[in-house]
């Protein structure tokens, strides 16, 4: 399965029954898509509108994409992009940091992991829902999925914050038993993780820090399963994290307040892909076998982004004429594109970011 015939859109009210599926297919700690068909359906609705662009921004869009397998004549795959984080409140989440304690008198000194809940995410830009077929890990298809939305982010800067994130998800097993949560949240919450995800809905909500010490947490003294997997990312996030560590971004810095999985935050304009990607004119030539591109043409409401072989030059970007179709555009069109690698990251997993909005 190593054909390039892929195409990343907004998603539509007719892709109902298959988000459906995924998020009842998804692992439940990375379970962004809530399998509730009245929610499904408000989340793309809230997506079509800020794709449409018919209100000024405000930092409550959320853009929702699926990816199309053209030459199986479906859908397989998801992803999205969060305008702001907490647009409306805070987003809270845990900073690592290290305290010295030191008594000369006794000549001790200690050096400390703490976390401590903080805000330093809100209004960031996020990345969510990231799901793909078990299938197409090996295939470039997860790249397109996930860099192509960094595509329409940099031909709509104006849209979305300098900073983005990505929450990954935590260690958690099938029955939704996080250590983290267990050693840290389910003390204060007084709930199994599985029904405080279900409660929140993401990281904003206000009885956060009414429920959290906002005191420093000391790692050493929280249970052993805990300290091992705090910052550990689960398997089935493998996939995306790779992504986006190729990327650029980074991940030691934050971790999240419930499971305690790795946040993954960067500046946008320091971003592999849209650091590469180019301003081109795109020019329909048969025969084409150039280097693998990312190409996405330059709409909002009509966005789209494809694989294909090109050729660089002078003039733009040649590519076979079928994939200026799949873009919907003609010769000489405007569009933005950039070089892709053999996919490099794990590739037995698949996964989502936790939902925020």
């Amino acid at each position: 399965m190593n054909h390039l015939d892929y195409l990343l859109r907004p998603a539509t009210l007719q892709d109902l029954d298959t988000l459906e599926r995924f998020s009842k297919a998804a692992t439940f700690s990375i379970r962004t898509l809530k399998p509730e068909r009245a929610r499904l359906e408000e989340r793309v609705a809230r997506s079509l509108k800020a794709f449409a662009g018919s209100e000024a921004a405000s930092g409550e869009e959320l853009y929702h994409f699926v990816l199309e397998d053209l030459q199986a004549g479906r859908v397989v795959g998801t992803s999205g992009i969060v305008a702001s984080a907490a647009a409306n409140g805070r987003f809270y989440c845990y900073r690592n940091e290290f305290l010295v304690h030191g008594s000369d008198e006794l000549g001790i000194s200690n050096r400390e992991h703490t976390l401590r809940m903080c805000e330093d995410l809100s209004g960031h830009t996020l990345l969510s829902s990231f799901f793909i077929e078990p299938e197409y890990g090996e295939t470039l298809a997860p790249q397109l999925l996930s860099r192509g939305r960094l595509l329409f982010i940099r031909n709509f800067p104006q849209l979305f914050a300098e900073k983005i994130g990505a929450e990954n998800p935590g260690l958690c097993d099938a029955d939704g038993n996080s250590p983290v949560w267990n050693a840290l949240g389910h003390r204060f919450f007084k709930m199994p993780f599985p029904e405080a995800e279900q409660r929140t809905g993401g990281r904003s909500k206000s009885f956060i820090p009414e429920l959290m010490p906002r005191l420093p947490v000391y790692v050493s003294l929280l249970a052993k399963d805990a300290q091992w997997a705090l910052g550990q990312l689960h398997p089935d996030g493998e996939l995306p994290f790779g992504i986006l560590m190729a990327e650029g971004f980074d991940a030691d810095a934050y971790v999240d307040i419930f499971d305690g999985g790795p946040i993954a935050e960067a500046r946008v304009a320091m971003l592999r892909s849209v650091v590469a990607a180019q301003d081109v004119a795109l020019h329909a030539r048969a025969g084409v076998a150039g280097e693998v591109c990312l190409v996405a043409n330059r709409e909002r409401a009509g966005f789209r982004a494809t694989l294909a072989q090109g050729e660089f030059g002078e003039a733009g970007l040649q590519l076979a004429p079928l994939a200026l179709e799949r873009l919907a555009l003609g010769d000489g069109a405007p569009a933005c594109a950039v070089r892709v690698d053999s996919p490099a990251a794990p590739s037995r997993a698949w996964s989502a970011g936790t939902d925020v909005a």
